[in-house]
């Protein structure tokens, strides 16, 4: 190869080669990584992480006790929307529907959610405990 105004020509007599510009033969060969210069690095913002962050709603979970509602619907329609033959069937509704608020409530403000998240009011307080320095002692 020889270089002619910026490109990398072949030498006569070789195959046909792709023309390539200089630059992309440096880049490729390497010569620009053996100066071992950092990339330039210039943030836009500081780099700490903010004191709070924002109150987001966390996404709904999945439905409990559909199996139970749809089976007392069901009863419903069959005895005219009448709850004295349906009483048992409501009653299963009612607890399970108990025993779920029971388990939501169990569920601790540290823990996180099902999706691995953690709820934006325990990384408030978290941020709170433990503040970004921004100074040095």
């Amino acid at each position: 190869m020889r270089r002619v105004g910026g490109l990398a020509r072949p030498v006569a007599g070789s195959m046909a080669a792709p023309v390539y510009p200089v630059w992309v033969t440096r880049w490729v060969s390497g010569q620009w990584r053996q100066k071992k210069r950092p990339p330039v690095l210039r943030p836009t913002r500081p780099l700490v992480v903010a004191d709070k962050v924002t109150n987001r709603k966390e996404k709904a979970g999945e439905a409990t006790c559909i199996t139970e509602m749809s089976v007392m619907m069901a009863c419903w329609k069959q005895n005219e929307f009448n709850d004295t033959a349906c009483a048992e069937e409501i009653r299963m509704f009612y607890d399970c529907v108990e025993k779920a608020e029971k388990e939501r409530k169990n569920l601790n403000e540290d823990t996180l959610s099902p999706q691995g998240n953690m709820p934006s009011s325990k990384v408030n307080k978290l941020l709170r405990r433990f503040p970004q320095i921004t100074h040095y002692v």
